[in-house]
């Protein structure tokens, strides 16, 4: 964090200081809210959650060089009391970004929000320091820790916004206001908390209805090919850029196609210029969040050419996310199981389809949590997906959504062994050591309730006889 007194934090968020000798002392630390991560000169902020209160590890933080905690009490040591640590923590970030003076890009969308928030800083690293949400903190707790983290130097910061309701976006973006707003989609994600597609739309829109208008410098970076984001248009006040396939579209993918290995390759159209993209990332799916990217990047100045180089550059940033690794037998682990929608699902199943040409594929599915009365449906349509995608196995891992996803598949013709349901990972790693042979591609993919990323994992250590080369 840019360096500030604890006097000047205090009268930032409406705290109170105790037990502080010297209030001139500064933060000159990250902010954080693990006690793990205190290093000298860092703020802590104490939240009482479930299981764990943050405030018993006060003493302990300060011992490790904590400049001081924020609290909701006094807790013996340093500490600036206020009446709700996260609307403090909110107020601290507001006021920082505000001293700052970088670019703020904020993104939201029903999938593939992290990717492409990936891709946008690895673009952006190219042009001047940048700072990005770390995996998926995007909620009202992690996206102001991550932009108490930027500097005197950062000269963007992308932030990903996530919404569990109407409202949150508008919330988040209250905290760190945007000058550019990107909306990749709205899909199903969430649709049991929202109520339907409609919802989701109005609560993903709040992002653009925040930016600042065209003549102050606001951009909304709308999704072309599709109609829910693309009708965005209409709420904002900024200036809006296009991006998609769509021939209206201001930047957009020509000549696309897959790689022998299931990489995008395409030719880069943008105001400025076009020049060809082939990426390290599996699936067809990341054309569309490259395009994302790339019209962040050229509103911020950069080259058709130079975002092209930095996009075939760009690689996996967050973990289980795509994650390609082959063994030293030849089975190739695909690791997407950090979450799963029907959109993100239906995705991956398409990327492993093209990987796998000349290969046995094996699909390893478990729920995808909070569709509410789509759940049947979505779960049904994917097993059938896999069938027509010629998936040589499906292995449907859990309890009643897992059946649903065989029932699709046998629907669509699966019978035989085709598609096996099993209780939990524990059988699907017996299953997968038993019957894997060398040159397989196994994608392994669910909510992130399921923990399926154990499957991967017990595959990678099971195929462990030598080096093991992540591609």
């Amino acid at each position: 964090m840019i360096a500030l007194s604890l006097a000047e934090i205090a009268e930032v968020v409406g705290g109170q200081t105790h037990d502080i000798p010297d209030p001139a002392v500064q933060v000159t630390g990250p902010v954080v809210r693990d006690s793990r991560e205190v290093v000298p000169g860092s703020l802590f902020v104490a939240f009482v959650g479930e299981r764990v209160d943050g405030h018993d590890f006060a003493a302990a933080v300060v011992e490790s060089g904590a400049a001081a905690v924020l609290a909701s009490r006094p807790v013996g040591v340093p500490a600036i009391v206020v009446d709700d640590v996260q609307a403090a923590l909110g107020a601290l970030a507001r006021h920082v970004v505000r001293r700052l003076g970088a670019t703020l890009v904020a993104l939201t969308g029903s999938a593939g929000k992290t990717s492409t928030k990936d891709l946008i800083a690895q673009v952006l690293q190219h042009k001047a320091p940048t700072v990005w949400t770390p995996g998926s903190l995007n909620n009202e707790i992690g996206l102001p820790l991550t932009a108490l983290s930027a500097t005197e130097e950062t000269r963007f910061l992308v932030l990903e916004m996530g919404a569990r309701g109407i409202g949150h976006i508008r919330y988040l973006a209250g905290l760190t206001p945007p000058r550019i707003g990107l909306v990749l989609n709205v899909g199903t994600a969430h649709i049991g908390e929202f109520g339907g597609r409609e919802q989701i739309a109005q609560a993903k829109g709040e992002l653009v209805e925040a930016l600042p208008s065209e003549e102050e410098g606001g951009t909304a970076v709308l999704n072309a090919d599709d109609p829910l984001v693309r009708a965005m248009a209409s709420r904002t006040k900024a200036k809006v850029l296009l991006f998609g396939e769509s021939d209206e579209a201001d930047v957009r993918a020509e000549n696309v196609r897959l790689t022998d290995t299931g990489q995008p390759s395409f030719t880069l159209h943008t105001p400025s210029g076009c020049s060809d993209v082939t990426m390290r990332l599996y699936g067809e799916h990341h054309v569309s969040n490259a395009l994302a990217a790339a019209a962040v990047a050229h509103e911020l100045g950069m080259s058709a050419e130079e975002i092209a180089t930095a996009l075939s550059a760009a690689g996996t940033l967050s973990r289980w996310r795509m994650e390609v690794t082959e063994r030293p037998d030849g089975v190739t682990v695909v690791n997407d199981a950090y979450n799963a929608n029907p959109e993100s699902m239906k995705a991956a199943l398409r990327a492993l389809a093209a990987m796998g040409k000349g290969r046995r594929t094996w699909a390893v599915l478990g729920k995808m949590a909070e569709l509410g009365d789509e759940a049947l449906a979505e779960h049904d349509a994917v097993g059938r997906l896999a069938v027509r995608l010629n998936v040589s196995k499906l292995v449907a891992v859990g309890g009643r959504e897992a059946a649903w996803l065989q029932l699709g598949a046998y629907n669509e013709g699966s019978w035989g062994e085709e598609s096996v349901h099993v209780s939990d990972a524990q059988a699907a790693v017996d299953l997968l050591r038993s019957e894997l042979r060398p040159g397989d591609v196994v994608l392994v993919k669910a909510s992130r309730s399921v923990g399926l990323e154990s499957v991967a994992q017990a595959l990678l250590e099971t195929g462990a006889e030598g080096e093991v080369s992540a591609r």
